[in-house]
């Protein structure tokens, strides 16, 4: 079966979203994924349903599917990186980033999205391990509700530095919150090369059952740097081929890929990855 790959609108965010919606269909994309931020679809907007309706429409009239995203860096407080987390001291601030988590589930309903996407924040200096944890089941449990009741899937992504790191943590939030339906993973391929004690592929194969978004590009052992095709460690016929296994068992979702910091030339990365990523699928069976 044929992948279906999508790039990331943080990639993209010198372009319009309506051009960098264009530019992807017209690259052979088959979705993307949207991260919600001031400059494409502000989730803070008053008119949020309103403006998700038009680009629900620009999506459907183009043939993107599409995962919503939620790393935008600023989009609560102009100050702090990705701040509030749901790990903050402050309730109240653990509460702010709830609610944007939420506003996104809703964002994701009214799109037809496959998935929406979430981390769990830099745990604070100081805090013990067990409270810390407490801290992000609490304000990840009205989240997954919401979630649930949208019919949305929550994929939360294991992110180097944060407390939920790897594949091992999600399943330890997954015990914690008592395993709910509306919970999944959103498996980043880079980071699996970054801090895994397995091979890519081998970590697609064994986060199969709850992989509900899929995150790709190149990187190296130990250095948390998205890199493009080709500049990295990876070897990616292998990883290729154990996402396409993913097909087999039921994942429809998307294969985004995910540039953030190469915004500068964003339409010319994203049509150098498409042509790697069809360029080498299936090669390792060939």
């Amino acid at each position: 079966m044929t992948l279906r790959f999508a790039y990331g609108t943080n990639g993209l965010t010198d372009l319009r979203l309506d051009d960098a919606l264009w530019l992807l269909a017209d690259l052979g994309y088959d979705g993307v994924s949207l991260t919600l931020d001031h400059m494409h679809l502000d989730p803070l907007a008053s008119d949020l349903t309103a403006r998700s309706r038009k680009v629900a429409q620009s999506l459907s009239r183009l043939g993107l599917s599409v995962t919503v995203e939620t790393g935008a860096r600023y989009v609560l407080d102009p100050r702090r990186k990705h701040g509030p987390s749901l790990l903050d001291p402050d309730p109240d601030a653990r509460a702010a980033r709830s609610d944007l988590l939420i506003r996104a589930a809703k964002v994701a309903a009214d799109l037809g999205a496959h998935a929406v996407h979430c981390f769990s924040g830099v745990a604070p200096g100081r805090t013990g391990r067990i409270e810390t944890w407490e801290r992000l089941t609490g304000a990840l449990a009205p989240v997954v509700d919401a979630a649930d009741g949208l019919g949305v899937s929550l994929a939360i992504e294991p992110e180097p530095g944060h407390l939920l790191a790897t594949i091992a943590d999600f399943h330890t939030l997954c015990v914690l919150l008592d395993n709910p339906d509306a919970l999944g993973l959103t498996l980043d391929v880079g980071h699996c090369q970054c801090l895994e004690p397995d091979p890519p592929a081998e970590c697609v194969r064994a986060a199969a059952p709850w992989v509900r978004h899929v995150q790709i590009e190149d990187m190296r052992r130990n250095v948390h740097e998205h890199l493009p095709f080709g500049d990295g460690e990876i070897d990616f016929p292998p990883v290729l081929d154990a996402l396409t296994e993913l097909t087999t068992i039921g994942y429809d979702g998307l294969v985004s890929v995910e540039l953030p910091r190469h915004s500068h030339a964003g339409p010319h990365f994203a049509e150098e990855s498409i042509r790697f990523l069809r360029g080498h699928e299936g090669s390792s069976r060939a």
